[in-house]
């Protein structure tokens, strides 16, 4: 039997030199395609807040989360009543509010609670702060607690810059 020569690997055809720009133009679009996608994260918690976070017995506060993914959110809280959020967006990215805290809340920190889409959605908890007392209105607080020598003083405060008016003008007057 005559001897057969060595089996050699089949030749391959010599690659053309754009094949490899090809590729990188290839990765570098299905890069920007991924950096592009937005990211949406199944398990992101919406953010809330109350605005201002101190307060006063019987002042207003602005209510806001964002990231419920719902047009409907409610909040409560032992310092005023349940209030239903309202988007601020067609898109619903934003739900907003406002309440009125109790006259009577007592002072301390109240936990103020956002629910996505009503009871058994994602929940957020923020704080707020009521302080003691709140500032007296009517008459602006002045009546109870002034004594007769901060009223003089006041009435010649008041007297010397009326005078020192007076004298400036007569004196523009003049020249």
């Amino acid at each position: 039997m005559p001897a057969t020569p060595p089996a050699q690997p089949p030749a391959t055809a010599p690659r053309s030199r754009s094949a490899a720009p090809r590729r990188l133009m290839t990765a570098a679009a299905a890069t920007l395609i991924v950096a592009a996608t937005p990211v949406t994260l199944a398990h992101a918690a919406p953010s809330a807040s109350v605005s201002p976070t101190t307060v006063a017995p019987g002042g207003r506060v602005a209510l806001n989360i964002a990231g419920c993914g719902t047009k409907e959110a409610r909040v409560t809280s032992t310092a005023f009543n349940e209030v239903r959020l309202t988007p601020g967006n067609l898109e619903a990215t934003n739900l907003f509010g406002n309440a009125t805290v109790f006259s009577n809340a007592g002072p301390g920190a109240h936990r103020v609670t956002f629910e996505c889409g009503g009871p058994g959605g994602q929940s957020v908890t923020v704080s707020l702060q009521v302080t003691p007392g709140a500032a007296r209105g009517g008459t602006g607080g002045s009546i109870g607690s002034m004594s007769t020598t901060q009223v003089a003083v006041g009435g010649a405060l008041a007297a010397a810059a009326l005078v020192g008016g007076v004298w400036v003008l007569r004196r523009r007057a003049a020249a």
